[in-house]
């Protein structure tokens, strides 16, 4: 993929560009832009080409989100965002900002948002719950960047991604609202005020303890703090454990910290819904 710009600087003039697309070495995609040599484009090089239309620009937003991995699905409409906005009507979604340094980045060999800034415009139009998934995977992926994230939060901030993403990273929090001990005692305390039955606390079963289990519906609630579960060996433990209790009968869920301190009634919600399917299992 190649633009007029980058040609020129090769010495092709506009004759020499002219005649190289009559005869087929070049191929039109977009005003000023062309494939060398074939008219067969992927996806990265529909990408590619949309960027250098709309030169200088950056890949962003859902393409972005592809291109670092953080989609399931290979979005249809490219995206873009430019410095200027541009009046020409084009076969792509564009949109204005200006990028710091910092917010650029690339991927697969086009220029892109840079991850940090890519989730927080996502963020916009993503519920709250998409945004953590976001951050796990470019967690998991080994991409993501507490500080880069952090950076970008402070420069930004009237953009309309920032509760959002300053929500779902409570979990990185350094300072979590409750210790284990008091995690456990808050949790009692939630349950026991919606009125559901009381759970054993601590109990040991199946060779496990369990932080809270009810006996009857042999179920029961880990309750998770970062610090302590952020491990490649806790999160391998963690699996076989939940494995090997489910096939003692007893269905476990998990709980965090974060989480019970920002939506303690949908936790309850969850457990009741819980209990009352597993009621005689």
């Amino acid at each position: 993929m190649v633009s007029t710009g980058q040609l020129e600087r090769l010495g092709y003039g506009k004759n020499s560009v002219a005649k190289a697309a009559k005869v087929g070495r070049l191929h039109r995609v977009h005003r000023g832009v062309y494939v060398v040599g074939h008219r067969r484009l992927t996806w990265h090089g529909r990408c590619m080409a949309a960027v250098l239309a709309a030169s200088p620009s950056v890949a962003s937003h859902l393409s972005a989100g592809w291109l670092w991995g953080l989609l399931q699905s290979r979005p249809g409409t490219l995206h873009v965002t430019c410095r200027q906005s541009r009046h020409a009507k084009r076969p792509f979604v564009t949109h204005t900002a200006d990028l710091a340094r910092a917010d650029l980045a690339r991927r697969d060999g086009i220029p892109v948002t840079s991850l940090a800034r890519t989730i927080l415009d996502l963020a916009v139009d993503s519920r709250e719950r998409t945004v953590r998934r976001f951050i796990r995977k470019a967690d998991d992926d080994k991409n993501f960047d507490l500080r880069a994230m952090e950076d970008l939060l402070a420069r930004t901030k009237g953009h309309r991604g920032q509760a959002k993403v300053r929500a779902a990273l409570e979990i990185y929090d350094e300072t979590p609202a409750f210790t284990r001990s008091d995690l456990e005692k808050r949790f009692y305390e939630v349950v026991a005020a919606a009125g559901l039955p009381a759970p054993s606390m601590n109990r040991f079963v199946a060779g496990f303890e369990i932080d809270a289990y009810w006996p009857e519906a042999h179920f029961g609630v880990e309750l998770d703090i970062f610090g302590t579960h952020g491990s490649w060996l806790s999160f391998e433990e963690d699996r076989e454990r939940d494995d090997e209790l489910l096939l003692a009968g007893i269905e476990t869920t998990r709980v965090t910290g974060p989480r019970l301190a920002r939506e303690a009634e949908a936790v309850v919600e969850s457990v009741r819904r819980h209990l009352a399917r597993r009621s005689g299992a």
